[in-house]
């Protein structure tokens, strides 16, 4: 079955809000922009801004998967292995990502942004893993995901504390053969 069509002009216009609030926090902290704000540099109406979205916060999710998901995106990783440079890419493109991210942005709206980065990252894991494992183990393939995307998303982390001198690919390969020893599958007996 066919999904309905989305008219065009909601496209734009959510776009426009979306780029408007992403204009808005390159100037200013996350918690002094206001729905107004984003209102009027979008030049829509607050009825429109919350036919869209419930709230601001609802608006900065939305923003940071979709950013996140161009740049995450599954259909880029669906026919590759999980191997060092899949994993390197990975890192590369979720570090990318924060590192994009305005501090006004980052700060205090850090465990959004993180929940957002592991939530698309155990997707794409864990549909990698089920490509090449035993479908009756699901369970386990999602609990292997989960700790694979808290892992790379928590070297993201320590990327970024450490100062970001050394390159995403430089700080995380020395990491790859220890996670993939632990990733490898083995033929059932």
């Amino acid at each position: 079955m066919d999904q309905p069509k989305i008219d065009p002009r909601v496209l734009r216009t959510r776009k426009l809000i979306m780029d408007a609030f992403i204009k808005l926090s390159e100037t200013k902290e996350f918690s002094d922009i206001t729905v107004k704000n984003i209102t009027e540099e979008a030049m829509i109406n607050r009825a429109t801004f919350y036919y869209h979205f419930q709230d601001i916060y609802d608006l900065l999710e939305k923003v940071l998967s979709e950013v996140l998901l161009v740049n995450l995106n599954y259909e880029v990783y669906k026919d590759r292995e999980l191997d060092e440079e899949t994993l390197i890419q990975i890192f590369s493109t979720i570090t990318k990502f924060q590192k994009s991210l305005s501090t006004r942005c980052y700060r205090g709206y850090e465990d959004t942004i993180a929940r957002i980065i592991r939530d698309q990252l155990e997707v794409i894991l864990y549909k990698m893993l089920l490509r090449k494992a035993d479908r009756k183990e699901t369970e386990t393939l999602k609990i292997t995901a989960a700790i694979l995307s808290w892992g790379i998303y928590g070297a993201s982390v320590e990327w970024r504390k450490s100062g970001m001198n050394a390159s995403p690919e430089e700080f995380f390969r020395p990491s790859i053969p220890y996670i993939l020893s632990g990733i490898t599958f083995r033929p059932e007996i």
